[in-house]
């Protein structure tokens, strides 16, 4: 499994209806197993982004399929960063020239 954070923005429809957002955080990670994606954590914030929640998915296509079909809701628009873990990472720079 990959692991993603995705960075999500109110929408003004989401906005509106913001005192559903905690109803609408258990709705979307019922899509996301739909998709073979789990969310492992949300994070409402302040700042830029209103929403930080961290994905693991099998593939980019999956993931990519879930925030298509999240985004197709209207309530959040999000923008989605791969994330590689300690042992990842270093694989990669293995790969590099000594």
């Amino acid at each position: 499994m990959s692991t993603y954070v995705v960075l999500a923005q109110f929408t003004d429809q989401g906005i509106r209806s913001v005192k559903n957002s905690a109803q609408r955080a258990g709705q979307a990670a019922e899509l996301a197993r739909g998709f073979g994606c789990e969310m492992k954590d949300i994070y409402w914030t302040m700042g830029k982004y209103d929403i930080v929640t961290i994905v693991e998915a099998p593939d980019d296509e999956s993931l990519m399929a879930f925030g298509l079909a999240l985004g197709a809701l209207g309530n959040i628009r999000t923008q989605t960063l791969r994330a590689l873990n300690k042992s990842e990472f270093s694989a990669i720079l293995g790969k590099l020239p000594q």
